[in-house]
């Protein structure tokens, strides 16, 4: 699936989203973490892997999203955990901006 025949969810304007923060909201019923820092938002799953406790709680560091439980921290670009607790990683979700508008698509690529 490319980017003309995803399903795009306008979720919210790109002020929304505190720079170098986390805003978590759902997309349908699925928990989405969104993430601005660098001058670019990323979307993940907003469950950690590890203790089924919400990501957009916790905090961002350079393109990492750290679980305030445990630690675990994961890569913004692919989800994955950069350190112990968590050994999984958590669905990542296509963003795209246009002007103000967050769009979020959850479906697979």
């Amino acid at each position: 699936m490319n980017a003309e025949t995803a399903h795009w969810e306008k979720v919210c304007q790109v002020g929304d989203i505190p720079d170098g923060g986390v805003l978590g909201l759902e997309v349908g019923e699925t928990p989405v973490a969104l993430v601005r820092t660098a001058g670019e938002v990323f979307a993940l799953h907003d469950v950690c892997s590890h203790a089924e406790v919400r990501l957009s709680e916790g905090e961002v560091y350079d393109h990492t999203l750290e679980c305030w439980l445990h630690g675990s921290c994961f890569d913004l670009r692919t989800g994955k955990p950069t350190g112990p607790p968590a050994t999984r990683p958590v669905n990542v979700y296509r963003v795209k901006i246009e002007g103000d508008d967050v769009y979020v698509s959850l479906s697979k690529e």
